[in-house]
């Protein structure tokens, strides 16, 4: 077979746009129920909506057809859409955000009354005939924030409130004897992953709660993932330590069950997350980071003692345990995203569902090297680096490859090595990926995670250019051909590098953070006060957000950039990409501007993945001067032919 010869970044691939768009399908949302597993997957085709699956038996079958789409908006970026018991599943439905029944085989029926409540995290009280849920009540004119309450949902539609006077609510756990309720708040300015309290209350015969005793928490101890044990005991994960483990409260003391420099737990960003369950005789099977990679075990509860269980996953993203089988979101360098059970008594994994049905042959795949490396002020950073990869070509001898730089959003999120379309779409076709786990991330323990506290816009940057600076300095990337990219949190760090720095030649924003006050101005509920943490506290915090928002430094900026927008944003709202691009626009800097409509934060229509994919390789191959191989368009503004 003869091999092509052709410079980086212009080489011809299998991976195209529409097969990113159509080959990948979001899994998220485990639940079980017997020897059932439920889960959701999204609908690119069907513009983005989400669907409940269930396995019975050998039988995968769609619970909810369209035009049902199982998702909620609590906190804008939802979670926890759906429960089960039994044959009978509740769900939140996005168009309307009521609550619908749906029992065996039947039509799902809404049994909550239209309004301006939105509804998560749900425990099923059957006792009660009721759901226990996350309400998130929104004023009716529109203005002003919602009211966040731990709500009691009958299934006769009727809304009684069991606790208010917190920010805000989540994971409401119900003891397996019904009679007592353990949950989470938290409060402005704090987000859930700087400090939580872990509440518990008796359940009276009324369904009412009785005095709420605060179990453990505070302003600086991040708790999440409450569970009851069978034998009636709550067990929890906190940082206390500097590491979110697993605690067990035994009466008034609070015992850890497995102390460790690794994460049982995760950013509270959407409810619902799992990362650990119990077996019937109350061992617990658990994933947790390490190191940034997943690991998978069973946990001896009485002795402490963790055992690992095989496994082909680098990545866990979610985790249910049934009796004597685990499910798990799971994905590795050449596994995309994948639902698994795994029996435990043999390690035996059987694939249920894959995010990518159709299996990429390897010699188009770029399997990532985890690297670290030093950065500004002592610190150490984290990456994943994936090398240009595609089996029918080679570059020039001598020649060194551009290199995309990737700033994740949250900016608490974690880059995992799992196998992404998106990101062999760009390797495959000659560029390089670095994929960089900044001061801020998770999955290194809290320390590192509260670098970026008020450092939102340097310590980010610092670190996704040293590992620029890194590749070039060993030989990697070509030095004159660095692209920075970043959606959302990570559009802030794409442009504060271009701005303040000279080290990249181009870069793309997807939904980035330009104005720091205007997002502040804003900003929803949930994320309404972050600020206060990744930069400062107002009243000294508003000449900081002028120094650190680019939008105030456009002069600065003389690097092409692209922007991607959904019209209907509500985290990140269009002013912030519009006003950067009429900036560059007045400048002569050449600038292009992807507006979507119908699309929030955070792009799901298939069409729309192939429009933003397609139009940003054109953007780089005209700025770099490479042959275009793409039939995007895209206007770019002030570039001359």
């Amino acid at each position: 077979m003869t091999t092509l010869t052709a410079p980086f970044g212009t080489w011809p691939s299998p991976i195209t746009a529409a097969v990113v768009a159509a080959g990948a399908t979001p899994l998220s949302s485990l639940a079980i129920a017997g020897h059932d597993i439920f889960w959701l997957a999204g609908r690119a085709s069907e513009a983005g909506r989400n669907t409940l699956l269930r396995l019975h038996g050998e039988r995968i079958g769609e619970l909810t057809p369209s035009p049902l789409n199982v998702r909620t908006r609590v906190h804008e970026y939802g979670g926890g859409a759906y429960a089960v018991a039994g044959d009978t599943v509740f769900f939140s439905h996005f168009a309307d955000n009521r609550l619908y029944r749906q029992a065996g085989d039947g039509a799902a029926e809404p049994f909550t009354h239209p309004g301006t409540a939105r509804f998560a995290d749900f425990v099923v009280d059957a006792t009660r005939q009721r759901l226990v849920a996350v309400r998130e009540l929104h004023p009716a004119e529109g203005h002003g924030q919602p009211e966040n309450t731990l709500c009691a949902v009958g299934f006769d539609g009727s809304e009684t409130v069991l606790t208010r006077s917190h920010d805000f609510y989540s994971s409401p756990r119900l003891s397996p004897d019904g009679r007592q309720l353990a949950w989470l708040t938290w409060d402005h300015p704090r987000m859930p992953w700087q400090g939580t309290q872990l509440w518990l209350a008796d359940v009276q015969p009324d369904g009412a709660l009785s005095a709420p005793t605060l179990i453990a928490g505070g302003d600086d101890e991040s708790i999440c993932q409450p569970e009851w044990a069978p034998n009636g005991r709550l067990v929890f994960v906190s940082d206390r330590s500097g590491w979110w483990n697993l605690y067990r409260v035994d009466g008034t003391d609070i015992t850890p069950l497995c102390p460790l420099a690794a994460e049982f737990g995760m950013p509270h960003w959407t409810f619902g997350n799992s990362m650990y369950g119990f077996l019937r005789g109350g061992d617990i099977v658990c994933t947790y980071i390490d190191k940034g990679v997943s690991r998978l075990a069973r946990l001896a509860v009485d002795t402490g003692t963790l055992t690992p269980i095989a496994n082909p996953y680098d990545e866990i993203r979610e985790l249910k345990v049934g009796d004597g089988f685990a499910v798990l979101l799971g994905g590795g360098p050449t596994i995309a995203a994948e639902l698994a059970r795994i029996d435990l008594s043999n390690g035996e994994v059987e694939v249920l569902a894959r995010s990518i049905e159709q299996l990429l042959e390897v010699g188009y795949l770029s399997v990532p090297e985890s690297v670290s490396y030093p950065s500004a002020n002592g610190r150490t950073a984290y990456a994943f680096f994936y090398p240009p990869t595609n089996r029918d070509v080679q570059a020039p001898a001598g020649e060194k490859p551009p290199v995309i730089v990737i700033g994740h959003g949250g900016p608490t999120s974690m880059a995992a090595s799992t196998l992404k379309l998106a990101t062999q779409y760009w390797t495959s076709r000659g560029f390089g990926v670095l994929d960089v786990n900044y001061g801020g991330s998770t999955g290194f323990g809290r320390a590192y995670r509260d670098a970026l506290k008020g450092q939102w816009g340097i310590v980010d940057v610092e670190d996704c250019i040293a590992g620029a600076q890194h590749l070039v300095q060993t030989g990697r990337a070509d030095g004159e051909r660095l692209i920075i990219r970043g959606g959302s949190a990570g559009g802030l760090t794409t442009l504060c590098a271009l701005t303040f720095h000279d080290v990249f030649k181009v870069g793309a924003s997807y939904y980035g953070v330009s104005d720091l006050q205007g997002l502040d101005d804003d900003s929803h509920k949930f994320e309404s006060h972050y600020n206060e943490y990744l930069i400062a506290p107002q009243p000294q915090a508003r000449e900081i957000y002028r120094q650190r928002s680019p939008i105030n430094h456009t002069d600065l900026l003389s690097r092409p950039m692209i922007f991607f927008q959904g019209l209907d944003d509500k985290v990140v709202p269009p002013q912030q990409s519009e006003s950067m691009v009429k900036a560059l626009q007045g400048r002569g800097i050449p600038v292009a501007y992807v507006p979507l409509e119908g699309e929030g934060h955070g792009f799901r229509k298939a069409e729309n993945i192939v429009r933003t994919l397609e139009a940003e390789l054109y953007f780089y191959r005209r700025i770099f001067g490479l042959h275009e191989g793409s039939d995007s368009a895209v206007t770019i503004h002030n570039l001359q032919d």
